[in-house]
Formats: structure tokens, sequence, C-alpha cells
């Protein structure tokens, strides 16, 4: 059952995300992870297999799908 661990919500659905994982000093983008996303909050959270599933994209011999330019801002 869910429970949101940041508003204590127990409603949510599955979406498809994207998320920038900052690993080293370089940025991925891994598009259309699934996740349960509390309706209160909007937060999103990936269980254990999708995880794992990222990690073994990123850190093993998976080449991505296509690159793309990134701007960076300093805020300070």
């Amino acid at each position: 059952m869910f429970k949101c661990h940041v508003c204590g919500s127990t409603d949510c659905h599955t979406e498809y995300v994207s998320e920038v994982f900052n690993i080293g000093e370089k940025f991925h983008l891994v598009e259309n992870i699934p996740a349960m996303v509390c309706s209160r909050c909007g937060d999103e959270v990936f269980n254990r297999e999708t995880t794992e599933r990222i990690r073994v994209m990123l850190h093993g011999k998976d080449k991505p799908v296509r690159s793309i330019s990134l701007d960076v801002f300093s805020y300070s």
C-alpha cells in the first residue's frame, strides 16, 4: 500500500516521469520512468525493480539513446 513519505497521503497514481541523475560531474537524463506519484503533493517514488534497472543502465554498458546540450546557470 502506498503512503507518501512527504505528506502522508495514501492516494497516488502511476505516471511516466523523467529524472536527472548526477554521477561524478556528469548529468544523465532518464526518460519514461514508471513512478508512483502522490496525488496530493506530487512526490515521485520508484519501486525497487525500477531503481535497480536505472542503476544498471547508468553504471553498466548501456549506451544512451541520444545526447543533448545543457545550459548551466549558477544561482550564486
